[in-house]
């Protein structure tokens, strides 16, 4: 009889089992019951195991996941005659001395793309085998590997060398145990920028779509020194993904806004990240009308950009700068609000020419102003709209909306 594949999703990450009470933690991952309650029984630190978070001891905290227990069940039936029952373990977990051949083989030329191939089929294939290839060391193996490629200047089997890190990354949660490998020195941010530099511009968006999720998941884990010390090719880079961000995945502009956000408090990061060009390509970005979060994530960064002089100066360069941030309060959260009216406020207190405050009236700003104080937002909010309108009520006075404001201003 053929081999039976099940699928991956049916499978207890605890008992490897395919489950027959699934139910889902508070951290979103599902288990079999029975596996679940066994490991919060006996578990020292009660966490999840996937994800390593702290979990509740107690059951009822495990909602059951009627519809996968459907769906595995409907399974199940249409596999009868095949005999799934016989079959409802996973394959076995790979072999040791197989896997550790195939690391040794990576130092011999003309086995080195072979045997990624093969380490990065079996990453693929199952958690187990990638929990047993974090065992062995193969993300050690795979970091050495991508910043040898970096020395050497070779390209060779680079996909998969980043795509075997990512999957592994993600059995080896706990920040500990990455952060010697990736997080305490500048090598292996040095290998990934210089990777971005060269797939960027030659248009690879596979490569930029591997590399720049795992740039973030190493920020993530990367020493703060180190961090405020990263050169403007860095931050270059980074810019480039989002200049060129038709090219690639959502992930990848959404991890880049990450890094961004991430770096800029450290060292002179801000300057740099400026320099580089940032803001004109945040604002283009947002003309773009994006989902809702990376909208609250570009106006993050404009936000804190936006606080020294040179990113003031590059945002009012940008024609549509204003006008755009303009049209973006009350129309998309709280915390967008909140950054709009900050940057306002910056170019309304320490930029503020008479044609920009000219402009400010012309493209509305101002009377979105005087309709954040009238609206259902927050006292915080009121009190900033209301600090910008006083810093050049003499220019504004003359402006309907403004007289509106001075009746109604008593009525909230």
């Amino acid at each position: 009889m053929a081999e039976i594949e099940i699928p991956p999703y049916f499978v207890c990450p605890i008992s490897f089992q395919i489950m027959k009470e699934p139910v889902t933690t508070i951290t979103g991952i599902t288990y079999d019951k029975e596996s679940i309650e066994k490991w919060l029984m006996k578990a020292k630190n009660c966490v999840c195991p996937v994800t390593n978070q702290s979990l509740p001891r107690s059951s009822e905290y495990l909602t059951p996941n009627h519809t996968l227990k459907r769906l595995i069940q409907a399974w199940i039936s249409s596999n009868e005659a095949k005999e799934v029952d016989q079959i409802q373990s996973p394959k076995s977990s790979i072999n040791r001395t197989h896997l550790n051949k195939l690391v040794k083989n990576l130092e011999l030329p003309h086995c080195y793309e072979n045997s990624m191939e093969k380490i990065h089929e079996l990453a693929k294939q199952s958690e187990r085998n990638r929990t047993c290839m974090v065992e062995v060391g193969v993300t050690k193996v795979m970091v050495m590997v991508i910043k040898k490629s970096f020395k050497e200047g070779n390209v060779i089997c680079l996909e998969e060398g980043l795509k075997i890190i990512r999957l592994l990354w993600h059995e080896s949660m706990n920040k500990n145990m990455m952060k010697p490998l990736v997080g305490e020195n500048i090598e292996f941010i040095n290998s990934l920028t210089w990777i971005l530099q060269l797939h960027i511009e030659n248009n690879n968006f596979k490569i930029v779509n591997e590399a720049m999720p795992l740039l973030k998941l190493t920020i993530d884990v990367m020493d703060s020194t180190l961090l405020g010390n990263l050169n403007i090719d860095f931050f270059i880079a980074m810019v480039r993904v989002l200049q060129k961000r038709a090219l690639f995945s959502k992930q990848a502009i959404k991890s880049a806004l990450h890094v961004l956000i991430d770096t800029y408090p450290l060292g002179r990061n801000r300057i740099r990240i400026v320099e580089a060009g940032a803001i004109t390509e945040l604002i283009e970005l947002e003309l773009e009308k994006p989902e809702k979060n990376v909208t609250e994530l570009v106006f993050n960064l404009l936000a804190h950009l936006c606080s020294c002089a040179d990113g003031r100066e590059q945002f009012l360069r940008h024609a549509a700068g204003i006008a755009m941030i303009t049209k973006r309060i009350l129309r998309v959260s709280t915390a967008t609000d909140d950054r709009a009216i900050q940057v306002i406020f910056m170019i309304a207190r320490y930029s503020s020419s008479k044609d920009i405050v000219l402009e400010m009236l012309r493209v509305g700003a101002v009377s979105k102003l005087c309709m954040v104080m009238q609206a259902d937002c927050s006292s915080y909010l009121k009190e900033k709209a209301r600090d910008i309108l006083r810093l050049h009520s003499s220019t504004w006075n003359n402006s309907p909306c403004i007289q509106v404001y001075l009746m109604t201003r008593h009525q909230r």
